[in-house]
């Protein structure tokens, strides 16, 4: 059963906070080594979006990266400063498929470390790279539990070449381990002839007719459920550097880029939003200015 609340249902709007370089993608492309050179755009990608926000003032959840975090606390702070969320989105954007228990938790403690050190406030949130906790990655889930983790929201419900949790529950639920309890906010999709479509924003917000998504946040609406949507900054940056990178990447990556901040202000303005700890609500986040209503089944 959905605990929703009275009133118009809030989805949650959510931003994972990365350069344009250090999408998995381009991992064969840019090595690590290399990010520091690299021109950097995320603090002026991330004014984009937090102009966006504003406008319609809605706050939403910001997972960012330790790295990005390490060399732009300032942004981290505009973020804070705004009234957002500061979550987790790991350090080095590597994907847990490729990390062992311990240098997942590593990645994990020295990401909320820093983050907590520059905003003063307790990270709640984490969001693993590409949505990388897959079916036998379960330990994870107990790691973000120990290391002080409320919730996580790094479950695409849907089966792809690359991650997806087929057959995960797809609205927020609970989940039970022998670490504790964790609260799980998988991405958005769409029932579709029997099948799950992702529907949540990013690429797919790009690449999809728009009304794939708005389909999908409509029929959340209908049912009382609220949705997860997210997007990266870079996605709203046209003039973004381009990479050599091989032709399938620089479609996927590049391809409607111009009109991403068009089809988020369309979002916007028809549907209500606000962050994930607000949706959780104060009695699970201790947080005074959390929304009274809980968006988890239970």
């Amino acid at each position: 059963m959905l605990a929703s609340g009275a009133g118009p249902i809030r989805h949650f709007f959510t931003v994972d906070v990365e350069e344009y370089f250090q999408v998995s993608a381009f991992d064969a492309v840019v090595s690590r080594e290399a990010w520091p050179e690299m021109p950097s755009r995320v603090s002026e990608s991330v004014d984009i979006v937090l102009d966006l926000l504003a406008q319609r003032g809605v706050t939403g959840t910001f997972f960012t990266l330790g790295w990005v975090a390490k060399r732009h606390a300032g942004v981290v702070r505009r973020i804070a400063a705004a009234g957002h969320e500061i979550a987790s989105h790991g350090w080095w954007h590597q994907k847990v498929t490729t990390l062992s228990e311990s240098k997942f938790r590593d990645d994990v403690r020295h990401t909320k470390d820093v983050l907590e050190d520059i905003t003063g406030q307790r990270v709640l949130g984490y969001r693993a790279p590409s949505f990388s906790i897959v079916p036998g990655l379960e330990w994870a889930f107990d790691v973000l539990i120990e290391e002080g983790h409320v919730y996580d929201s790094s479950i695409f419900p849907v089966r792809r070449t690359g991650y997806g949790y087929a057959g995960a529950t797809p609205i927020a639920h609970v989940i039970d381990r022998p670490s504790g309890r964790l609260y799980e906010f998988p991405l958005a999709t769409l029932a579709w002839n029997g099948m799950r479509i992702p529907a949540a924003g990013g690429g797919y917000l790009r690449h999809f007719p728009y009304n794939v998504v708005r389909r999908a946040f409509r029929e959340h609406d209908e049912a009382r459920i609220p949705a997860v949507f997210y997007i990266h900054p870079w996605e709203l940056d046209p003039e973004q550097p381009r990479l050599a990178v091989p032709l399938l990447t620089r479609v996927r990556h590049y391809r409607g880029l111009r009109g991403t901040a068009e089809r988020v202000e369309r979002l916007l303005s028809e549907f209500r939003f606000t962050s994930i700890s607000q949706g959780l609500g104060p009695s699970v986040t201790g947080r005074s200015d959390a929304a009274a209503d809980s968006a988890v089944a239970r």
